[in-house]
């Protein structure tokens, strides 16, 4: 799956979630190079291990969505926790087992794990290499 299409599905996901554009910037949008991004941190949610971020959405004024890289390195994984919107978590490389509700599904590279508003959702990594993710999901109103 190409980026374009991730970026396309996650603002269908925006558009949906009743974040509709109110006044966004004039131009060409914002170009964000992940090298300027980029964070060693422990995984979100109480997870465990560390990862890298690739803050992509966050410095983008007057946004309407998530649009994440993380690096889960081995060991690592994002603990447990409910979500209040629908998320993609689209797996660029490695291995993981996605949670969702209770269920584990083995997931890699090319797998999208569509996940619901209203579930309690996790990933952790598996195997040798690093689990290389793009997350994504809207949010309730625009952000600076």
């Amino acid at each position: 799956m190409s980026l374009a299409l991730l970026m396309t599905m996650a603002v269908l996901l925006a558009a949906q979630d009743g974040a509709t554009p109110a006044s966004p910037p004039a131009g060409v949008g914002r170009v964000v190079r992940e090298a300027d991004v980029r964070v060693m941190q422990p995984p979100p949610h109480n997870g465990t291990g560390m990862s890298t971020a690739y803050r992509i959405s966050d410095g983008v004024p007057n946004r309407a969505m998530e649009f994440r890289k993380r690096v889960l390195h081995p060991g690592a994984s994002i603990g447990l926790h409910p979500i209040a919107h629908d998320e993609v978590y689209y797996v660029v490389s490695g291995a993981g087992v996605v949670s969702s509700d209770g269920e584990d599904v083995v997931v890699g590279p090319g797998d999208a794990a569509y996940l619901y508003d209203g579930n309690v959702v996790g990933i952790r990594q598996t195997g040798d290499e690093d689990l290389v993710l793009i997350i994504s999901y809207p949010l309730s109103k625009r952000r600076d």
